[in-house]
């Protein structure tokens, strides 16, 4: 199913998606504490950004190099990832505590799944193309079906 470096592709991205709830759940519960959602994302996003810092700095440190031909040359949709990411923090961490850390996270996985095919579909953003075939949709509606019925109380 895997070769090269597939498999610890997946195992990060698996990791990842642990790493999800997990920070929703801390975000929402430093939201409670502060009494302030945008308070508890301003402190996760500069928690971030002295992690990315870290993490781009030991990268220059190794060799690796940036195209500042690049900033210029990205379409401006490009740049609204960093909206999304502030949104989808700001919501988790206001909503989490009163909806449940896990029916928001449903939710999310559920738009996920949505949007995951329809970008590969259509090869938005730059991705590579991945038409929604039957066995495809099948498998996401399995997939939502599954989330669903795991979040689904007795």
């Amino acid at each position: 199913m895997f070769s090269g470096p597939q498999p610890a592709y997946a195992g990060i991205m698996a990791l990842t998606g642990i790493g999800i709830p997990v920070m929703a759940a801390l975000n929402a519960g430093l939201g409670q504490r502060l009494g302030n959602p945008a308070a508890a994302a301003s402190v996760l996003f500069a928690v971030a950004f002295l992690g990315t810092l870290t993490a781009f700095a030991i990268g220059l440190g190794s060799g690796a190099t940036v195209d500042a031909r690049g900033w210029g040359g990205a379409p401006v949709w490009s740049y609204g990832a960093g909206l999304f990411v502030a949104f989808y923090v700001l919501a988790i961490t206001a909503i989490g505590p009163r909806f449940g850390i896990g029916n928001a996270v449903f939710f999310v996985l559920v738009g996920q799944l949505a949007s995951a095919a329809v970008i590969d579909h259509f090869g938005l953003f730059g991705a590579a193309r991945s038409e929604i075939t039957l066995p495809r949709l099948a498998g996401v509606i399995l997939m939502a079906a599954g989330v669903f019925l795991a979040r689904k109380q007795a």
